[in-house]
């Protein structure tokens, strides 16, 4: 865990790639094609997958929305600078001294948009014009409709609104189609000059809504919605692609595919073999799909089992783009190219940690210890258990010590979050983790059902509902 330092020499080339984030939005594990799904489809992203080096044990570094946009876009543990929670009580968005992925392409050439959600804050100093992108065409808020709603969503002045730049826009079709197409049009004005674009849908995060044409296509099916969703979200990626093949740069651009967290328990995912699900620190909530396409480099797709992170995305980036600051640049990252181009043994980390409030949890080679405070430790060998069923506490006494050593040596340089979710939020997210532990169903998993509990116990969190301590 240590925080690194990279300093980069600038290379002034006609060489330098495009490069594309795709971030998804909780996206399930097993809801692609190339990671095992049989009944959605996904044939752009499958093809992209398979000329592309698939990432199989990829985390990022919070299992909901903006803490995680947060550590993406900047390489660092967002706990550094307290953004450690989702939008919630008391939120201020991201510290505007914290510099962006595209602040550092900018300067040596790099054309920059952003598409999509941002999640990362609505004062005018957040705005992503104002964060170091040329050009932003999506949403400041979490969530909204993928259609245009002018009374509700779209409303004047309203979070969820469509903005160009700073203006507020309308939009006609379905939004996750609009941002493809906006998209492939950045490509096309851009193609002949570096550019960095940071592609981020709210596909495919409530509101379950779909196209009508797509939901034809998918009657009687167990999952009709999210595999309409999906189905668009695929499509708008091939719309990407094709603009890439059609001016000449496919091949010299890198994509880097992956989703914001895991699964959500709303959205109908599917998070296959892995345990709990978006807001939770077992797997489901952090492990994702995730996969880098380079052709110029890359001409064979292939598997890399190394422990990767969303942090090493911008060290990656930036080694990519041949960037040199003349100040050092602290993350926490750790560059993917010695890796996957093989030019380097081993892997990029051997521990990750992750922090929501009162739940942590921490990755040491195949080990993996959860800690929620108020309701214990459990220990896992993911390489024997994936699932994280069995509590190894009392027979690797060892491990459990020194990865409860570790840490809290962590958090020692780490701030306290700015803000907190709310105490109905970390009630539900402390149950879920109860209940995950002692490998029970999942009794609440909002804030209704967190209502109904009460209604029909005796508990004694109906006045203090951060008082739970597990039981």
């Amino acid at each position: 865990m240590v925080f690194g330092i990279l300093s980069f020499i600038q290379k002034k080339s006609i060489e330098q790639p495009n490069v594309i984030i795709v971030l998804v939005d909780d996206a399930g594990y097993a809801d692609f094609g190339f990671m095992g799904a049989k009944d959605l489809s996904t044939p752009n992203l499958d093809a992209l997958a398979m000329q592309s080096v698939r990432f199989t044990d990829a985390h990022v570094t919070s299992s909901v929305c903006s803490p995680s946009r947060a550590g993406i876009l900047t390489g660092k543990y967002q706990q550094r600078f307290g953004y450690e929670c989702n939008e919630g009580d008391g939120y201020t968005g991201i510290d505007t001294l914290q510099q962006l992925i595209p602040t550092y392409l900018k300067k040596v050439g790099y054309t920059t948009a952003a598409f999509g959600k941002w999640h990362l804050g609505y004062q005018q100093a957040q705005h992503p014009l104002r964060m170091g992108f040329d050009y932003y065409y999506g949403f400041l808020s979490g969530g909204r409709s993928y259609f245009y709603k002018p009374t509700k969503d779209d409303a004047p002045h309203a979070k969820t609104a469509l903005l160009e730049n700073f203006t507020q826009v309308s939009f006609n079709g379905y939004l996750t189609d609009v941002l493809g197409t906006k998209a492939a049009s950045f490509i096309h004005a851009n193609k002949n000059k570096p550019f960095f674009m940071y592609w981020a849908p709210n596909a495919v995060h409530t509101p379950m809504e779909a196209d009508s044409t797509d939901l034809k296509k998918f009657e009687g099916h167990k999952r009709k919605t999210l595999a309409a969703m999906t189905l668009a979200l695929d499509r708008a990626v091939g719309t990407i692609v094709n603009q890439l093949k059609k001016d000449n740069i496919f091949d010299n651009t890198i994509i880097i595919f992956l989703s914001d967290n895991g699964g959500a328990h709303n959205n109908q995912s599917n998070n296959g073999k892995l345990k709990g699900f978006k807001g939770n620190e077992y797997e489901a909530g952090h492990r994702v799909p995730l996969f880098m396409s380079w052709p110029k480099k890359i001409r064979e797709g292939k598997t890399y089992n190394g422990l990767s992170s969303s942090l090493d995305i911008l060290p990656t980036v930036l080694e990519a783009a041949a960037v040199q600051n003349s100040n050092t640049i602290a993350t926490d990252g750790v560059s993917w190219l010695p890796y996957v181009l093989g030019n380097a043994q081993g892997q990029p980390h051997q521990a990750l940690i992750w922090r929501k409030d009162a739940a942590a949890a921490i990755r040491m080679n195949n080990y993996k210890l959860i800690r929620v405070n108020g309701i214990g430790y459990r220990l896992y060998d993911l390489q024997n258990d994936i699932s994280e069923s069995n509590d190894l506490q009392a027979s690797n006494a060892v491990m459990l010590q020194r990865m409860q050593t570790a840490l809290l040596d962590w958090e020692k340089s780490k701030v306290k979050p700015l803000w907190q979710e709310g105490n109905v939020w970390d009630t539900i997210t402390l149950m879920i983790h109860d209940d995950l532990m002692h490998n029970r169903k999942v009794r609440v998993r909002n804030p209704e059902e967190l209502a109904n509990y009460l209604q029909h116990t005796n508990n004694n969190l109906s006045k203090t509902p951060h008082a739970y301590k597990g039981e």
